[in-house]
């Protein structure tokens, strides 16, 4: 009997209503918005079979799904508030069995981490294979399984999914967790930022592009890391708001809430 291909794909997640930094998905680096550079760079990734922009259905989202049609990728439109719901609807619907997240806000997630975090699950597949502590924070995204996501949506009693992470962490649920494996030292820098929340960080982003000269977002995050350790007064635009967005993330953990059994 022939064994099933796995069906691998990359979910850029991405709204347009932010409270921190109004609109961020749709601001301009070099000419081009937020998300088509994130796209850009997702498109890069040669281990998946897909590359999806997970929205919203509301108006407001509108955008995002006419930008994805003209880049050429696929969009799927799910619900406004409860992110696990809408990775399940994207994954139900293209037949998905795993997916790397690229989350929006993070604009330099790096391809290659992507396409080693796809080989790594395709080797020893688990629920949920995670982006090490150390790394940059920004610099991958964590791959899924969307029988995981069934599991999670079948039990949460809650739609506050926003740091979805925790309810694979503290749920107390039975999950296969590891950490992807990513033997590159020079990666493993906690004290990078490369996430976008605030406006310092977007100011950060625009430097990264004017320091490389390019509008093109396909700079490997091991040559922004080594410029930001080159100069650390770069780095510093941004990172001391980094204990903000930890804290806000500790907030959230009392949001997991999971049904009675």
């Amino acid at each position: 009997m022939t064994q099933k291909k796995l069906k691998f794909a990359c979910f850029i997640t991405v709204r347009t209503g932010s409270s921190r930094l109004p609109e961020k998905a749709l601001l301009s680096i070099r000419g081009k918005r937020v998300i088509e550079h994130v796209i850009d760079r997702a498109k890069l990734i040669k281990e998946v079979d897909s590359v999806v922009l997970c929205t919203s259905t509301d108006p407001s989202d509108d955008v995002l799904e006419t930008i994805a049609k003209q880049a050429g990728i696929k969009c799927f439109r799910g619900s406004l508030s409860d992110k696990l719901v809408r990775w399940l609807g994207a994954a139900d619907k293209l037949k998905i069995d795993y997916f790397v997240n690229f989350d929006a806000d993070d604009i330099f997630c790096d391809p290659a981490l992507a396409d080693l975090a796809v080989t790594q699950m395709k080797e020893r597949p688990c629920d949920l294979l995670m982006v090490p502590p150390t790394l940059a924070c920004g610099a991958a995204g964590m791959c899924i399984s969307a029988q995981a996501i069934i599991n999670i949506c079948q039990a949460k009693g809650t739609e506050d999914t926003e740091n979805w992470d925790y309810f694979f962490t503290q749920s107390g649920l039975p999950f296969n967790i590891r950490h992807q494996e990513v033997p590159n030292q020079i990666l493993h820098n906690p004290d990078i930022r490369l996430t976008l929340d605030y406006q310092e960080d977007l100011d950060l982003f625009r430097r990264i592009f004017d320091e490389f000269k390019t509008d093109t977002n396909n700079i490997p995050v091991e040559k922004i890391v080594k410029l930001l350790n080159r100069k650390p007064e770069l780095a510093k635009i941004n990172f001391f708001r980094h204990q903000y967005y930890l804290n806000r993330r500790e907030n959230k953990k009392a949001a997991v809430v999971i049904k009675e059994r």
